[in-house]
């Protein structure tokens, strides 16, 4: 038995409010982080995806070097790491501690030789230094604030511009890096400053809604771009390939395009209204694809020749994957986040499920034998989903209390255990309910056997005959609450997972252990997924793994070892040799796998 790594399918960069969130890019490729992971992704080639999860707290800016073989990424600890991007292994090529606090920028220089990572730090907001050797390249002065963005102009002679929460933009002179002067252009904070590839200028924008160019040799300041301006803060702005013209993203919801010569806006995208549509950063990648990055995680891409709406809109989850299931048992799967969102998968790209959806933490998913999918919420409500319009009913049901896994029986009643409570809902409606003596944790069901696993390390057998759910036996086996419980297609066999990472496997007709030997895990297990034919079974856990277990050979199973950074929540079948796993670091994985 063997698998093979075919596909990821990347989370969204995560966004924050009143804060600007630095996308990058090299050729076609796209750079963001989202929590742990620096995602790197080929607008062109959907199937070109790298996540690299190395750092240890949540990573806040990536770049890749001018040569393409490198990627600096940075976190909130102030660590800046320089791995390989060409090589599989991603092989770390250095990690250097240069600030004390968060970083909130870095950029390379055009011989993707050095370095400069700005942002918060006791002693200092800057630092240059030497990518192979770690070694000082100079001092970044001249900033009594947090540092919010740096550039660095390509051509010698270099130059270097910072921009900060003090409102000015700091010119330096290099190499070595040294303060030249303080530009005050601007009157509120300096939120991204960028150099054009050509280095003849660069620009800032800030929270005063301003746009300045500059020269890029000396720093005098050029002009202002006022014409038809930003009316909120511009959270980010980058220079077209030929250097000619320049986007800005605002948190007026707007996306301008702006000509150097004339400094005029020649285009301006409006992205609706609201929150969510602010607009908190954007790159130009070399292909000449404008991306814009709104405050709800959506990758706006636009064509500058038109100036109506986004030609394309790259969605998908931006927090953790909490639940995610198959729907047709092809390429089609529905996973639901952390933060309530829920996305559906087809094809190629994610598209969000649209209506009123859930306020927080989506805790499960279950299928009808209709097709529609029932989804529960820690808003202690129980959802209905179409999938064929790719969004949520009207119809919802509250809760009793919160809501911790569900299942759909054969007659399409809904079972969901609660913390209190196991209760059964049909067309919406709640039809019975039963108080427990214990706290569930999971449910399955089979036929008319409805599996409850709980707290107490045990699994509880009721009956269910339509209106009334009747209990039924009690199986014992597990070492730990029990958190995933899965029927085998034919009802006959029961897979418990629980926190201590043991599996073990009953058969339903004799109430009795066939094999405990399923214990390679050890953490928590969350999710259990079974072949069509019951003969393997797939698990999901808290160590990061997921494993694949033989009926037949108990003994046997294929290891899919850091499946997931930060665990695994979820495990599904897209078809008979093909697995899905989907993570805390909110990407999906698909695997092929061979069983002979």
């Amino acid at each position: 038995m063997s698998f093979k790594h075919v596909a990821l399918y990347p989370c969204n960069p995560a966004t924050a409010r009143g804060e600007s969130t630095k996308l990058s890019s090299n050729k076609d490729k796209i750079v963001y982080t989202n929590g742990r992971t620096v995602i790197i992704r080929d607008l062109k080639n959907p199937s070109q995806v790298i996540a690299n999860s190395g750092h240890v707290q949540a990573a806040t800016v990536a770049r890749i070097s001018p040569t393409g073989y490198y990627c600096a990424s940075a976190d909130a600890t102030g660590n800046v790491r320089v791995w390989d991007i060409v090589g599989e292994d991603q092989v770390l090529k250095a990690e250097y501690k240069v600030l004390t606090g968060r970083v909130n920028d870095l950029e390379w220089d055009g011989e993707s030789n050095r370095i400069i990572a700005v942002g918060d730090g006791r002693d200092k907001f800057g630092h240059a230094f030497m990518m192979d050797t770690g070694s000082s390249t100079g001092e970044i002065m001249g900033h009594s604030k947090v540092i919010n963005s740096v550039t660095i102009r390509h051509q010698r002679p270099f130059r270097a511009a910072t921009a900060g929460d003090d409102s000015t933009v700091v010119f330096h002179q290099g190499v070595p890096f040294k303060y030249d002067k303080t530009i005050k252009t601007h009157t509120k904070f300096v939120q991204d400053v960028r150099y054009g590839s050509s280095g003849d200028h660069f620009a800032s924008v800030g929270s005063d809604a301003k746009v300045f160019v500059y020269d890029g040799k000396t720093g005098n300041t050029l002009g202002e771009f006022n014409d038809n301006p930003h009316t909120g803060s511009i959270y980010a702005c980058a220079w077209s390939p030929d250097s000619k013209s320049i986007v800005t993203s605002s948190a007026d919801c707007t996306v301008k395009l702006w000509d150097v010569e004339s400094k005029k806006a020649v285009t301006t995208w409006k992205l609706g209204t609201g929150v969510h549509n602010q607009q908190v950063g954007n790159t130009w990648t070399a292909g000449d694809d404008i991306v814009s990055l709104s405050m709800s995680g959506d990758l706006n891409i636009f064509d500058k020749r038109t100036g109506d709406k986004p030609a394309r809109i790259l969605q998908g989850p931006t927090k953790s994957i909490t639940s995610a299931i198959s729907t047709s048992g092809s390429t089609t799967f529905i996973a639901g986040a952390s933060d309530g969102r829920i996305v559906s998968f087809s094809g190629s790209e994610y598209s969000t499920i649209a209506g009123p959806g859930h306020a927080s933490l989506v805790s499960g998913l279950g299928v009808a034998s209709s097709g529609d999918i029932y989804s529960i919420g820690y808003d202690d409500t129980v959802r209905e989903i179409d999938v064929k319009g790719n969004n949520f009913t009207q119809a919802s049901c509250a809760t009793a209390s919160q809501p911790k896994s569900i299942a759909v029986a054969n007659d399409d009643t809904v079972f969901v255990a609660e913390v209190k409570h196991i209760e059964a809902i049909r067309s919406n409606q709640k039809v019975h309910a039963v108080e427990t003596s214990f706290t569930p944790n999971s449910i399955a069901t089979a036929g008319k056997i409805i599996a409850v696993g709980g707290e107490d390390h045990k699994i509880h057998i009721y009956e269910w005959d339509g209106k009334t759910l009747g209990k039924a036996g009690l199986l014992e086996g597990n070492k730990g609450p029990i958190g995933a419980l899965a029927f085998s297609p034919d009802g006959s066999l029961l897979a418990s997972g629980d926190s201590s990472g043991k599996i073990v496997l009953f058969d339903v007709e004799k109430r009795e252990a066939i094999t405990s030997r399923w214990s390679f895990h050890s953490a928590r297990i969350h999710s259990l997924a079974w072949t069509a034919d019951g003969k393997h079974c797939a698990s999901g856990s808290l160590d990061t793994h997921v494993y694949i277990w033989s009926v037949a050979k108990p003994m046997k199973n294929i290891a899919i070892k850091n499946a997931a950074s930060n665990g695994v929540n979820a495990v599904f079948w897209l078809g008979d040799n093909k697995l899905a796993s989907a993570g805390a670091d909110g990407c999906v994985r698909t695997w092929d796998i061979t069983f002979h």
